[in-house]
C-alpha cells in the first residue's frame, strides 16, 4: 500500500462502514482506526492526510471484517476514548459514550471529597472523576462480577486505583457509608425502543447496562428512593437520562423529597442529566 494516504484509507474505511452501518460517526471512527495503526491523532492525521498509509494492511482488513458482523469498533479494538483517556472495552461492558461528558461535568462541578458511582461499567464515571480531582475518593459499584473487573483494569491504567472502592453490588444493597455525591448512569432505554436499537448495541452490549425493559424508569425509582439514606446533608443526586425523560425523573426527584432539582442538556442541546440536592 505503497501509494495508498491517509486520506484514501481515511475515505474507503468511510464509505465501507456507509454500506452496512449507515454514515453515523463512520468519520470518527476511520480516524479511531488509522490512529490505532499509525500512532497518528486525529489532528496529525488532517495535516498529513497526502501522506503515505504505512499501517498494517492486514489488520485494516481484521477490523473490517469484524465491523461487518455489527461488533463495535471499541471491541473490536479492545478500547474507547472518553475525556481524553482510553477505556479498556469487552463485551462486558457498555462502551464509554461522549453523551457521558454532561455528567461527568456536573460532577466535577460538585467538587466532591466522596462520591458513589452506581453501575460503574468500566469505570468511565468514577475513574475518570478521580483522575481529575486528585483529593477524591470514590466507590464505584456495580452488579457485574466481569464489569468490575474491568474497572479495576482501568483504575490501575489511569493511575487512581488507590482512591477508588469496586463494590459487587445490586444498586444500594451493599454499599455503606454516606457520600457528598451519587452519580449514576443507569439503564434507562424502554422495552420498545431498545428493540429498534441498531445491532452493534442490541447484538454485541450487555442489555442489563442499557434496559431496564419497561418504561425505562425502574433504575431511577430504586436510586432515587435509596438515595437519602446514602448523602450527606447538602449532597448532590445526579443521573444520565434518556432524552425524553426529564420530566419523568425530575417528578421522581421531587417526590423523593430532593431540592434545587435541574436539568442540563448536552452539547445537542438534548436532556441529558437531572440532578438534585438532600438537604
Amino acid at each position: 500500500m505503497s501509494d495508498t494516504t491517509l486520506r484514501d484509507v481515511h475515505s474507503a474505511y468511510v464509505n465501507a462502514v456507509k454500506e452496512f452501518a449507515g454514515a453515523y460517526e463512520a468519520g470518527r471512527e476511520a480516524a479511531l482506526v488509522i490512529e490505532h495503526l499509525t500512532g497518528l491523532s486525529r489532528a496529525q492525521q488532517s495535516l498529513r492526510g497526502s501522506d503515505a498509509f504505512e499501517g498494517d494492511p492486514a489488520r485494516l482488513e481484521a477490523i473490517l471484517t469484524a465491523r461487518r458482523t455489527r461488533q463495535p469498533l471499541s471491541q473490536i479494538l479492545g478500547y474507547a476514548p472518553f475525556r481524553d483517556r482510553l477505556f479498556r472495552v469487552t463485551p462486558d461492558v457498555l462502551t464509554p459514550r461522549a453523551d457521558t461528558e454532561t455528567l461527568l461535568d456536573a460532577a466535577l462541578a460538585a467538587s466532591p471529597r466522596s462520591f458513589l458511582d452506581l453501575g460503574t461499567g468500566p469505570g468511565t464515571l468514577a475513574l475518570t472523576v478521580l483522575a481529575e480531582l486528585p483529593d477524591a475518593q470514590g466507590v464505584a459499584s456495580d452488579t457485574s462480577r466481569a464489569a468490575l473487573d474491568i474497572a479495576a483494569v482501568n483504575a490501575d491504567a489511569l493511575g487512581v486505583a488507590a482512591r477508588v472502592t469496586l463494590i459487587e453490588s445490586d444498586w444500594f444493597d451493599d454499599i455503606e457509608g454516606t457520600f457528598d455525591l451519587i452519580i449514576s448512569n443507569p439503564p434507562y432505554v424502554d422495552a420498545a425502543t431498545y428493540a429498534t436499537l441498531a445491532p452493534e448495541i442490541t447484538r454485541w452490549e450487555p442489555r442489563i447496562a442499557l434496559s431496564p425493559g419497561g418504561d425505562g424508569l425502574d433504575a431511577y425509582r430504586i436510586i432515587i428512593a435509596g438515595a437519602p439514606a446514602h448523602l450527606r446533608p447538602g449532597g448532590h443526586l445526579m443521573v444520565e437520562i434518556g432524552f425524553d425523560q426529564a420530566a419523568a425523573v425530575s417528578a421522581l426527584f421531587k417526590e423523593a423529597g430532593f431540592q434545587d432539582i435541574s436539568v442540563l442538556a448536552d452539547l445537542n442541546g438534548k436532556s441529558r442529566v437531572v440532578g438534585g440536592i438532600w438537604r
